[in-house]
């Protein structure tokens, strides 16, 4: 339990109440009139006790004492308590730049907070501003609330004044009642929080007391991700650029049955480099000779390992937990977890089923052998639904879901544009081919162009137009999981029409990411807006990124020549940040500036296709604010999941594309 420098008198803060914990509610969010629902709010749960005196303890949800490390909450609420004591119960949490709450930033507050108390101790910190997002209200003056309905502890809560709600404010709250009231469900509810970037919702019953300690039935929530606490147990050292620090971390959680430490698997992206080195540093302090695990861990998994003392907890995103191996797969780091001790830390529970908005009828698929489905005005079979495509046990029934779901987005891209798939009949890992040719066994109604490979060429490609719901269902069935296109379009008669676009692909060498793409993104931006044009942006849905103009223009070789034009100026401006070569040994910690795919002979991946990569990311059409607001490439990395429901919410970001066409500037 956290303590105080003085403990009598008026400067005596109220006794640490363990907090009352959310039990996971299964995938089925809670309806009727007595469920209230709040913002899952993504950072440190933190207990503020404030004594009479106005003095303030801020303690983790394990008793650790935060008060030095977030000083600036500590006193906030005192000038307006008129010298009573307070226990309030709350999230605190750091906002980026985009207005949203982002743990990644507050862990990396963390990192920098721990540098400066070693290196410069006794000196205030003022970096990265926090924030105390309180939901309960636990005692005011002399009264215990704890033992009142949530409804009343609420309302006293929310009548207290908030003097800085830059540092201090209370967690938005909606009841079923009120949003019933506006002819909306809870269902609306979720689409508001994935579009403003919220973790999920807790549904809170709006009779129940505040039970320390405990997970109760009242509390229930519901994660639009899937994330799970883990016990660090050891680490891979890194290699290559990242020689020296640690590499990936070696995972465990206790057996809700047995109490046994078990291996998880391990985790290798969501670090940055700064941090890969505090870690490393933290966990050769721990070193010990063997494993910890009541079982040793596979040989592959432990080759190279370095095994520590079980004692840091941290977090991790997650797509699958594979109940039979007991693997978590699709991980991601979100960070440590201070405030958990090792002895919570479980083996999660079943996989949750994230709620959806009603499907569209041609996306309602059954994951049997076959199935005969209605896509648009074509009937189609389709087969082996459940067998995985990527790593992490994503589906080709997922697959055909996601393509059913965003082809009204999808399709005007595609349109008149000959199609270059990529198809992966094995899954990604197992083979893979481009295929320009229609396959034998297409459908007779599927609409195609013949066009010779080169001009003057006896020879001729035909290539598939993907231009109804239907052909794109086909493709997804074929496992083309990559659609790429040039950047022209055909004519009715199946001629070449002039290039209508202009496209910049930004690729991050060795030692760079999307981070660094941004940041010559927002110099082109610069350029090409000087010069007329409108450019939109795109993530590659691999490492890198795309900027696409619309233009006019009758000669075609002309957008390659200002491409390249403008790549070499931006090179020869900063060379040791930007090459616009192809030689591969320019590109190390420089952003490559790949002017050549207005080639009419070369494709680029069309926006929102998938990508034949680990996890089932997606080329995203994003916004300019996105681009500036970009610190971290998990900020722009987005799966099928995340693009529904930013179509849902944003709509098509590329949809200007056509309507801002502009002569291609001269050179």
């Amino acid at each position: 339990m956290a303590r105080t420098a003085d403990d009598s008198g008026r400067s005596r803060v109220p006794p640490w109440v363990e907090p009352m914990l959310a039990k996971p509610d299964g995938g089925r969010l809670r309806e009727g009139p007595e469920w209230a629902y709040e913002y899952k709010l993504d950072g440190y749960r933190a207990c503020l006790r404030i004594a009479p005196a106005g003095t303030g303890v801020l303690t983790s949800r394990n008793g650790i004492d935060f008060t030095a490390e977030f000083v600036e909450l500590a006193g906030v609420l005192a000038e307006t308590l008129d010298g009573r004591p307070a226990v309030l119960d709350g999230e605190i949490v750091v906002y980026n730049e985009a207005g949203q709450i982002d743990f990644g930033a507050l862990q990396e507050r963390r990192g920098r907070y721990q540098t400066h108390n070693v290196s410069r101790p006794g000196e205030p910190f003022e970096d990265v501003p926090v924030r105390f997002l309180a939901f309960d209200l636990l005692q005011l003056g002399s009264r215990k609330l704890s033992r009142e309905p949530y409804e009343e502890r609420r309302e006293r809560l929310t009548q207290l004044p908030m003097p800085d709600p830059y540092r201090l404010s209370v967690v938005r709250r909606f009841t079923f009642t009120e949003l019933d009231a506006d002819r909306r469900t809870p269902e609306h509810l979720l689409e508001h929080v994935v579009a403003s970037g919220h973790e999920g919702l807790v549904a809170k019953h709006r009779t129940s007391v505040y039970s320390p300690g405990r997970r109760s039935d009242a509390w229930l929530k519901h994660p639009l991700t899937q994330t799970t606490e883990v016990i660090v147990c050891g680490y891979r050292p890194g290699q290559g650029r990242i020689a020296g620090r640690m590499g990936s971390l070696l995972l465990g959680a206790h057996d809700p049955g047995t109490g046994d430490l078990v291996y998880l698997g391990d985790v290798g992206t969501g670090f940055s480099e700064a941090e890969r080195s505090r870690l490393r540093t933290r966990l050769d302090a721990l070193a010990r000779r063997g494993h910890p695990f009541a079982v040793t861990p596979p040989r592959e998994d432990s080759a190279r390992a370095r095994w520590v003392e079980p004692e840091l907890v941290g977090e991790v995103e997650f797509r699958q937990f594979t109940r039979g191996a007991g693997r978590l797969r699709h991980t991601a780091w979100r960070g440590l977890r201070e405030d958990k001790k090792p002895s919570d830390v479980l083996v999660p529970g079943p996989r949750r089923v994230v709620p959806k908005t009603e499907d569209p009828p041609s996306s309602r698929i059954s994951l049997g052998t076959k199935v005969t489905v209605q896509a648009g005005k074509r009937q189609l079979t389709l087969s082996n639904l459940n067998k995985p495509l990527y790593p992490d046990g994503f589906t080709k029934g997922e697959v055909i879901n996601y393509y059913s779901r965003v082809a009204p987005f999808l399709l005007p891209h595609l349109a008149a544009r000959p199609v270059t798939f990529i198809r992966f009949p094995d899954g990604v890992g197992g083979e893979q081919f481009f295929e320009k040719n229609v396959p034998r066994g297409a459908p007779a109604w599927l609409s195609t162009v013949r066009l010779s490979r080169s001009r003057g060429s006896d020879e001729a490609i035909t290539y598939a137009l993907l231009d109804e719901l239907g052909a794109l269902v086909w493709a997804a069935n074929m496992a083309a999981l990559e659609l790429h296109v040039p950047q022209w379009t055909v004519d009715g008669g199946g001629a070449r029409r002039p290039p209508d676009r202009l496209v910049f692909d930004l690729d991050p060498g060795p030692g760079t990411s999307i981070v660094d793409c941004c940041r010559i993104a927002e110099r082109l931006y610069d350029v090409l807006t000087g010069d007329g044009l409108e450019p939109l942006a795109k993530t590659s849905g691999s490492k890198g990124m795309q900027l696409c103009c619309g233009i006019t223009t009758e000669d075609s070789a002309a957008p390659s020549a200002y491409a390249k034009k403008l790549a070499q100026r931006l090179a020869g401006e900063t060379p040791d940040k930007v090459t616009a070569s192809m030689a591969k040994a320019q590109r190390i910690g420089r952003v490559f500036i790949d002017w050549s795919q207005n080639n009419p002979a070369k494709t680029t991946v069309a926006p929102y296709s998938l990508r034949g990569r680990e996890h089932p990311t997606v080329s995203a059409p994003i916004a300019w604010d996105e681009v500036r607001a970009c610190h971290r490439p998990a900020q722009l990395t987005f799966t099928a999941d995340d693009v529904l429901g930013r179509v849902d919410t944003l709509g098509d970001l590329f949809s200007a594309l056509d309507a801002t066409r502009v002569d291609l500037p001269r050179l």
